[in-house]
């Protein structure tokens, strides 16, 4: 079961066509799960995004619809990932962003690996 979303799912995002092998990726990790890859405009000195295999737009429409089996793979390789990458020791940041307020540029359920350096507070504050 889908979940109505703000955005329907394009077959036709960068995220999809990676997954597709249309578009090269510098991989990190992969599996029968997910992909992770480098992000071609990076935020952080190491900036990785994690992206599940299958038609998602968002963490709503992941939980309603993907087999739990999706759902455990793709959660562990993050964990998997972050490992690869070498910074569990020193930390990282995970974020998601999901629909407009959120400014996620991509309709593909994705997650953000930060590391590298100290991130600083996650969010600035507006009173």
């Amino acid at each position: 079961m889908a979940v109505q979303s703000l955005e329907p799912y394009d077959d036709n995002n960068i995220f999809a066509r990676i997954l597709r092998g249309e578009i090269p990726a510098r991989k990190v990790y992969e599996d029968e799960f997910a992909l992770a890859f480098h992000d071609i405009n990076p935020q952080a000195p190491t900036h990785v995004l994690v992206i599940p295999k299958g038609r998602y737009v968002s963490w709503a429409d992941f939980a309603a619809g993907a087999p739990d089996a999706l759902i455990a793979g793709f959660i562990r390789a993050v964990g998997k990932t972050a490992e690869a990458l070498g910074v569990v020791a020193d930390g990282y940041r995970l974020l998601a962003n999901a629909g407009p307020h959120s400014h996620q540029e991509v309709p593909h359920l994705h997650v953000h690996v930060f590391a590298g350096r100290p991130l600083g507070p996650m969010l600035v504050r507006h009173d």
